[in-house]
């Protein structure tokens, strides 16, 4: 297989689940996936494209698996936007074994400006998956509660 950085494009995505929402991360590689499922997060709330990444927040999780690390992840983020009232528009993600070390750049809510549409008040375990796909690309995924 070739250089897989090349033939796979970043990219996040929701998907049906009654009342809630699920969000996907897909990447090259498990910290990429990790971050687009986190873009896709700042997407059931607003459009990514309103944000700008004007102040640098940093998270730290560790879990047991990789699975429980991504919803410890997304919870870690909701906890910041809930606590700074802010909003995220880009991620860097490093993983080593069981730790997550993160930043996220966003600004405070103008709710003029975002216009956000939900609050999201949790990441769950429900569809959760952190793995590759047949064509060798990472997926991170989860349903958040609304």
């Amino acid at each position: 297989m070739g250089d897989l950085t090349q033939e796979c494009a970043s990219r996040w995505e929701h998907f049906a689940h009654g009342a809630d929402i699920g969000v996907r991360g897909i990447g090259a590689t498990k910290e990429i996936a990790f971050e687009q499922a986190a873009l896709s997060l700042t997407a059931v709330v607003t459009d990514p494209a309103r944000v700008v990444a004007r102040r640098k927040v940093d998270v730290q999780c560790e879990a047991e698996n990789r699975e429980t690390l991504l919803v410890d992840w997304l919870n870690a983020l909701i906890y910041e936007m809930a606590v700074r009232r802010m909003i995220f528009r880009r991620f860097e993600v490093h993983i080593e074994g069981d730790r997550l070390q993160g930043s996220a750049w966003g600004e405070d809510i103008d709710v003029a400006r975002h216009e956000p549409a939900v609050e999201v008040k949790g990441a769950t375990y429900t569809s959760l998956r952190v793995g590759r796909n047949e064509a060798g690309e990472w997926i991170a995924q989860c349903v958040v509660d609304v």
